[in-house]
């Protein structure tokens, strides 16, 4: 069985109107310091095989199609056995 942990963020250039909210959130709430919250997407797959090459193409398949916007958003993913 592998595990894979699937990473969707926005790209650098798209505002990210959820994670502005959650920075001017913690600034009232006295954490200045924060100066740019960025919101994401965490997804984890299990694939009930030991066939790494082949789930690493159906993950590339699996977030182009269904998990990530390519024009907005990049991915990223690890895989455990």
């Amino acid at each position: 069985m592998i595990k894979a942990k699937i990473y969707v963020t926005l790209k650098p250039s798209i505002l990210d109107p959820q994670g502005k909210v959650v920075t001017n959130t913690l600034h009232s709430l006295g954490y200045s310091e924060v100066n740019e919250t960025r919101i994401s997407k965490f997804i984890e797959l299990n694939f009930d095989t030991d066939d790494e090459v082949k789930v690493r193409k159906d993950l590339e398949v699996i977030c182009d199609k269904v998990l990530a916007n390519p024009n907005t958003e990049t991915y990223s993913f690890e895989l455990e056995k």
